[in-house]
């Protein structure tokens, strides 16, 4: 299943929410073929392109091949052997291997400096860790503990000097100063989700995620195990967190992923464990998020475990990753944001859809498949928001992370 880490003892300690995403998809031989439409949801059918059409239009991009880092599992047999290093066509989709960059255990997520020189990867081990690469070369520039366990994301404040990093099975989050070349530096705060009580059949906190809001200046940890968004005030000299609000979302809901709008003022909440999503409000004077009602995903699966949200940089359009169901959820955005409604499901042609992702350029949505080991892109229509897959889905053992530049 997608949420809980009790540990699994035949894995040598590691996470029952790792392990059962992981090894079942191991035993995959062939990856699921393309479909030709989408999946109606119940309000409204969705729209697709007519099979055989050409790729829909998109806004003018660079021609070219583009980097595609790939986050891996490295610690199951069969799975991946480090950061998987690849380009794509931004005008068709297609996927090339480049290489891989080892030495970097269990490299689940990643992220890259604003200045586009270095790369970050979370290593989702019983040490919690993130490890900085210098691009150019691919030179690993050093690793630095989180102080925590099972760091799953990270993300790098607008600012570029400071990395933060969530770690789920210790249910905490970690700021690391980074200096002019991209390294990093000892951690200069560990902040323990160890309030309110963990939510319906959690065994303690878990910390999933950790961004930026808008406004620059608050820091937004969801935790699955508390039903919990936490905002926290970055000092941006010293690098230490202060929490100044709380939102709780029913409980059980397991919050997962937070993604915003490009207005600021509303973001997107995808619930795990009780398989739902939510718009919230967002002041960005205090930080403060408000919740709403729990909506549907659009998965016709039980169980299905909704992982992340990506949104349009017009704003106009989102896309949900439905695991179990094993769709991409497609919603139009209303009211400057405010409003989400939704058109239908898409199949993601591959099996435990764990991240999403959309090309600078907004021309292609990618999707890590952890199960099935492979990357699917689809062509976005920016005018309908439609996808259309684009050929086979790329193989990468136990994908956990796409990253497009």
């Amino acid at each position: 299943m997608g949420g809980g880490v009790e540990e699994a003892a035949a894995h040598g300690g590691w996470s029952r929410r790792r392990a059962a995403g992981a090894l079942a998809g191991l035993t995959a031989a062939v990856l699921v073929s393309a479909c030709d439409a989408d999946r109606a949801a119940p309000a409204r059918p969705a729209s697709s392109p007519r099979p055989g059409t050409a790729p829909p239009r998109r806004a003018a991009g660079p021609s070219g091949p583009r980097p595609l880092y790939l986050g891996t599992y490295t610690f199951a047999e069969g799975g991946g052997s480090g950061i998987a290093l690849a380009a794509y066509d931004p005008a068709t989709g297609r996927i090339t291997h480049r290489g891989t960059l080892t030495g970097v255990p269990d490299p689940s997520y990643l992220a890259v400096h604003p200045d586009g020189h270095t790369l970050y990867a979370a290593q989702e081990r019983p040490e919690g860790a993130v490890t900085a690469i210098r691009l150019a070369d691919r030179r690993i520039l050093g690793t630095r503990a989180t102080g925590g366990a099972g760091t799953c994301h990270l993300s790098v404040h607008p600012g570029g000097r400071w990395l933060l990093s969530a770690d789920y099975t210790s249910g905490s989050v970690a700021v690391h100063p980074v200096d002019g070349s991209g390294r990093l530096g000892e951690r200069t705060d560990l902040v323990r989700h160890t309030s309110p009580a963990p939510g319906p059949g959690q065994q303690g906190p878990h910390a999933h995620q950790v961004i930026t809001g808008p406004d620059g200046r608050h820091v937004l940890a969801v935790d699955l195990g508390t039903d919990t968004v936490y905002t926290y005030r970055l000092d941006e000299r010293a690098g230490t967190l202060t929490e100044v609000a709380r939102a709780h979302t029913r409980p059980g809901a397991g919050p997962r992923h937070l993604t915003f709008h490009p207005g600021g003022r509303y973001a997107y909440l995808a619930n795990e464990s009780d398989d739902t999503v939510a718009v919230c409000a967002y002041d960005p004077d205090s930080g403060r998020l408000t919740i709403g009602a729990p909506q549907s995903t659009g998965s016709g699966a039980d169980p299905n475990y909704p992982a992340q949200f990506v949104v349009t940089a017009d704003g106009r359009h989102a896309f949900l990753a439905n695991r179990g169901d094993n769709t991409i959820a497609r919603y139009a955005v209303h009211a400057a944001g405010a409003r989400l409604e939704l058109l239908g499901t898409v199949p993601v042609a591959g099996d435990f859809p764990r991240h999403l992702a959309l090309s600078p350029d907004g021309g292609l949505l990618f999707a890590a498949n952890q199960r099935s080991g492979g990357v699917s892109v689809f062509h976005v229509d920016g005018a309908s928001g439609a996808l259309r897959l684009a050929g086979r889905p790329f193989p990468s053992p136990l994908a956990a992370c796409a990253l497009p530049r």
